[in-house]
Order: C-alpha cells, then structure tokens, then sequence
C-alpha cells in the first residue's frame, strides 16, 4: 500500500470527521509515503488532458512513480479515463474478483 502527500491533503478537506479521521489511519498501514515532486507533477499534467481531474491525477501520478501494479478507487470516472500501462486502474469489487482469481 502507497500513501501519499495527496491522500493528506484531499482528506483535510473531508467535512466528515469520521471518515477524515479513518482516512487520516491509514498512512499508518502503508509500506511508502510518497511525496510529490516535479515529475509526478508533470505526468499529473498529462493525465488531466487523458479526462482525470487534477487530484485524481496526482494520486494515479504519485502511484505510478511509486511502481504500484494496482490502483483502487470507486470513481468509476477515474477507471474509465485512465489511459496508461504503468497500473491496473480498478474498483476495489473487481480488483477482489481478479485477485481471487490468480490464486
């Protein structure tokens, strides 16, 4: 698991204190931090002209740089415009599904 400078910021921003709270745990869990920096924040750009909107961008820009295989979202937006080969874009329902399916 990947946290970044991005998850922080997005998740100060969450009205709800509860899930900001829960959101705010799971850094904890994470195996990298990863910070933004000028080369995630140009594939960032070029995945804003693909359809992402920009913190969208940065989290699939900041998982790319971090080497991740898989990103999990229920923005089924970002599932559909993520053009790239570096990560699996994938709901966490079918990210089960294909897992459970490889072992």
């Amino acid at each position: 698991m990947v946290a970044s400078s991005v998850l922080a910021y997005e998740n100060s921003r969450n009205p709800f204190r509860l899930r900001r709270d829960w959101v705010a745990r799971c850094p904890r869990s994470a195996n990298l931090h990863y910070e933004v920096n000028e080369s995630v924040r140009q594939r960032a750009e070029a995945l804003e002209r693909q359809g992402l909107k920009a913190v969208d961008a940065l989290h699939v820009a900041c998982a790319e740089a971090a080497g991740s295989e898989y990103f999990l979202t229920c923005d089924d937006r970002l599932v559909r415009c993520y053009v790239g080969e570096e990560l699996k874009v994938l709901n966490p329902v079918d990210f089960v599904v294909r897992v459970g399916g490889e072992r």
